[in-house]
């Protein structure tokens, strides 16, 4: 049983209570993923208040913003486990949430790019940007895999592990902002760039999502290769076989 298995496990375990009562309340699994799309709808919206109307050196709508990503996150466990509970498991129920996820992540992150872009992070903002296309991909190539008979979950930047990497960030980077009350900034004379600053927190774990990520669907698409190749081999291997023993009926 690996860490994120005992992490699932205990969060159900915290959840449950949750679930037993919304399946009493008639909510369907459905109206959660809505939920959890709506909300990081809300997020965004507080990344663009903040963009437009809170000083620079005042990150604290980021902090905000992520306590909400991590909620809606929190949304997308209850959903599958509702779904599972509740016995109200469907084919549809699962594109659906598919779909939203894609949508609630492209929101999510049109909140970090405006918020980055607006207060002159540039290079954090371009991080982010990559970070969304990695974190699309890692989900497009299990997609795809597995509509070609692969089993594609390989990989450590999944779901999950993204949601957590940005919502911790950016509570911690809000914190730090609120607490201290000031812009926290390290310079050196030879560097063109400050090498530390507050939006450093956030900006640093996006910036390493945005590598993983693009590495995590880059494995996926090497794994699924090898797959398929071997799938194909083998059903070239069973027609060879086939073909070999209607020769050998013919020949007796």
């Amino acid at each position: 049983m690996n860490w994120k298995h005992k992490g699932q496990q205990l969060v159900y375990n915290l959840i449950n209570p949750l679930i037993n009562l919304l399946i009493r309340m008639g909510i369907t699994p459905n109206m959660i993923t809505f939920l959890g799309f709506f909300l990081n709808l809300l997020a965004t919206i507080i990344f663009i208040i903040g963009a437009e109307f809170s000083d620079r050196s005042n990150h604290s709508p980021i902090g905000y913003a992520g306590a909400v990503i991590l909620i809606a996150g929190l949304m997308d466990m209850v959903d599958g486990r509702l779904a599972r509970v509740g016995k109200t498991e469907s084919k549809y129920g699962a594109l659906f949430d598919s779909v939203l996820d894609r949508y609630s992540e492209l929101v999510m992150f049109l909140g970090i790019c405006y918020y980055l872009v607006a207060h002159d992070y540039f290079m954090s903002s371009i991080s982010a940007f990559i970070a969304m296309i990695g974190s699309i991909m890692v989900s497009y190539t299990r997609a795809r895999a597995e509509g070609l008979g692969v089993n594609c979950s390989v990989g450590i930047m999944q779901r999950p592990e993204r949601i957590l990497i940005i919502g911790i960030s950016a509570v911690l980077c809000g914190g730090i902002s609120g607490i201290v009350g000031r812009e926290i900034k390290l310079d050196v004379d030879f560097f063109p760039i400050p090498l530390f600053e507050t939006i450093t927190i956030f900006s640093v774990p996006i910036f390493i999502l945005a590598v993983w990520a693009n590495l995590t669907a880059i494995r996926r698409l090497i794994f699924s290769k090898e797959q398929l190749e071997k799938m194909e081999k083998e059903i070239k291997q069973e027609k060879t076989s086939q073909h070999k023993q209607l020769q050998d009926q013919h020949t007796h």
